[in-house]
């Protein structure tokens, strides 16, 4: 995975500069004794605090990182916006990775576009990837340096698919889906992201 200034730019659906990511930043540097400690605030700030709007059914689609902290709700897209622009808004290179899952137990519903995050970590000159989207019953992910602990695993049997990318934004094709979606549990993406 390379590291560019792309990873600490900020973009439309990484707008860190907005006023509520911005206050959210210093609450959490408030509360970090290192940088790693940060990190693993703002990833569990995102995976406990923001629900999963298919989880709770919400009516409004979170489109970027500022609507997903003014809402409190966004799918795994926007909650990963939303990690990327914490980590981004105080100097930490971060990137956003994509899982293709089925959208049930197997493939008879298709399939859902996963995203989580790629992180670089300065001090141990390397990235790791987590996966914020949010615990539940028959799901969890933690923050780890030595082995990714993610929400999903990629279940062969189903050609679901690990791509272990590492993207400065969010993909176009995404953004155009929540930008026409008018219910999340409406949005599909039965389709290869490489």
């Amino acid at each position: 995975m390379t590291l560019s200034k792309e990873y600490l730019s900020e973009t439309p659906s990484i707008n860190f500069s907005h006023p509520l990511i911005e206050e959210k930043i210093k609450e959490l540097r408030d509360i970090s004794d290192s940088q790693i400690d940060y990190i693993k605030n703002a990833y569990e700030f995102v995976r406990d605090r923001i629900t999963h709007s298919w989880d709770v059914k919400a009516k409004v689609v979170s489109k970027n990182a500022a609507e997903v902290l003014e809402n409190g709700t966004g799918i795994c897209w926007t909650k990963s916006c939303l990690l990327a622009a914490l980590l981004r808004g105080n100097g930490i290179p971060a990137g956003i990775s994509y899982q293709k899952l089925t959208r049930g137990d197997d493939d008879s519903d298709g399939y859902i576009i996963h995203a989580l995050n790629t992180v670089y970590i300065p001090e141990l000159q390397k990235w790791i990837r987590l996966d914020a989207r949010g615990n539940k019953a028959t799901v969890h992910a933690e923050f780890s340096l030595e082995e990714e602990k993610l929400a999903f695993p990629a279940r062969l049997q189903y050609a679901e698919i690990d791509y272990r990318d590492n993207n400065p934004d969010l993909d176009g094709r995404l953004v155009k889906i929540l930008n026409e979606a008018d219910m999340v549990m409406n949005i599909r993406t039965d389709f290869d992201l490489k």
